[in-house]
């Protein structure tokens, strides 16, 4: 398939909603979305789904409006994974070189890599990511990239991306349910961080802040290296209970409340301002203040906040953020949040568009902090297919007729007999360290020609 005709199309399976979106390259590089659409997302609590049905007929909803509003019809999908059980740990390996004058070679780092692989983690665990953050040759420290240099021994610092094997599944079986192909499962962060971040940014020392309904996701740049990956259990909906308990409302309206009359800072919310919410089944309208509903919204994001923060300084990075915090994710609109993270953190605080990344007519209409992760596993994407110059298995209406109509496959071939998973459902691990070292090593490429 030719580079105009290359396509590719992500699933955000979101704790309040699930994004379908399909987009293309144009030639300056910039990512245009083809077709964008959302469902409320039932099934999935804290960024984990536990309920496949309500999960697969949401996606199935959201990829069936938008193959009719693209006119592409897609059978493979990238997929971002986040939810409480995400952790993120540190790890050094070495390997020793038969012969020192040998240049080192993008194999061995690849031997390198594979080995943390094979490090010991918890049962019911899985590596979702490994990413090389410094090498060191002959203790020689703070190599980027160690090819074509001579040593004995080759040692790198990682950055382990864990998650839970039962987490990954369950978003597996929804998309195989939704008659889908996963192509590639990301860590919603670091497609956020994609969407959002600039390279000044990276290299300056940043702290990503992805405020979504179950969860908050935390990704600590510095020097244009991941520092440290999180997932706070907290988002959105806990200000939208907050409210409905506070005020003793329904959960409908709490959440309008939020988003048209809600604000961060209690203290400059207007005192003599009052909404009016209608009573249940008939009773008499409740009047709620403006001040009281800020104050009650400001604490519950204080402790999200506070959460945030202790991440920061779990990372080690927290005295070297020059370029402060960005915060996206739908709960980043919330008024005045921007002034009580600054506040909280100290540091200089932004909130992120995807919209550096992004042209074509539909620019604005997604140009939002919502789906700054959407468009970040698009542009992840991209990357995957370029790395390996493949085709995407999207096109046309008219050249996927028959596919579509080919039965989903069954329960018995996604579980192969032998329990090992489908080689299409998941991108083995050599694939993966390809597409890292690849990303990494571009530069390397070109010289060695």
């Amino acid at each position: 398939m030719n580079k105009k005709a290359q396509y590719v199309a992500a699933i955000d399976i979101g704790t309040t909603k699930i994004v379908a979106i399909v987009g293309t390259k144009n030639e300056n590089g910039k990512i245009e979305i083809l077709g964008l659409s959302k469902a409320l997302s039932k099934g999935v609590k804290r960024g984990v789904v536990f309920n496949i049905e309500e999960t697969v007929s949401a996606i199935q909803t959201t990829v069936d409006d938008v193959q009719k509003r693209s006119g592409i019809l897609f059978s493979e999908v990238f997929v971002g994974i986040a939810g409480q059980h995400i952790k993120s740990m540190k790890n050094r390996g070495y390997i020793m070189r038969d012969n020192y004058e040998d240049e080192i070679t993008k194999d061995e780092v690849f031997r390198l890599i594979e080995d943390m692989h094979k490090i010991h983690i918890e049962i019911g665990e899985e590596i979702i990511h490994v990413i090389p953050q410094n090498f060191i040759v002959d203790n020689e420290t703070g190599i980027k990239s160690p090819i074509g240099i001579c040593g004995k021994r080759l040692e790198a610092n990682f950055h382990i991306v864990i998650g839970q094997i039962a987490a990954a599944k369950n978003i597996e079986r929804c998309i195989r349910k939704a008659s889908l192909n996963l192509k590639d499962m990301i860590l919603e962060p670091l497609a956020s961080s994609d969407a959002v971040l600039t390279d000044d940014e990276k290299e300056a020392g940043v702290v990503l802040v992805d405020i979504g309904g179950g969860t908050t996701d935390v990704a600590v740049y510095y020097d244009n290296i991941i520092r440290h990956t999180a997932v706070v259990p907290l988002g959105g909906n806990v200000v939208t209970k907050d409210i409905k308990e506070g005020c003793a409302i329904l959960q409908r309206h709490a959440e309008q409340l939020k988003l048209q009359y809600g604000s961060a800072l209690g203290d400059i919310a207007p005192e003599d301002k009052v909404v009016a919410i209608p009573g249940i089944s008939g009773r008499e309208p409740k009047e709620i203040s403006f001040k009281s509903l800020a104050y009650i919204i400001q604490s519950r994001m204080e402790e999200i906040i506070d959460f945030v923060n202790f991440e920061i300084q779990n990372s080690g990075y927290a005295d070297k953020l020059a370029a402060g915090v960005v915060i996206t994710g739908g709960g980043a609109m919330l008024r005045h949040l921007p002034q009580l993270m600054k506040f909280k953190t100290a540091m200089d605080v932004r909130i992120g568009l995807p919209n550096q990344h992004l042209a074509g007519p539909g620019k604005n209409e997604i140009n939002q902090p919502m789906y700054a992760t959407s468009v970040g596993l698009i542009m992840r994407g991209f990357d995957y297919l370029e790395t390996y110059k493949k085709s995407f298995n999207a096109g046309p209406k008219d050249e996927f007729v028959r596919r579509r109509t080919e039965p989903a496959m069954t329960e018995e071939e996604i579980n192969e007999p032998d329990g090992r998973e489908p080689q299409e459902v998941r991108t083995t691990l050599a694939e993966k360290i390809k597409t890292m070292m690849s990303k990494m090593f571009e530069t390397e490429d070109q010289s060695i020609g």
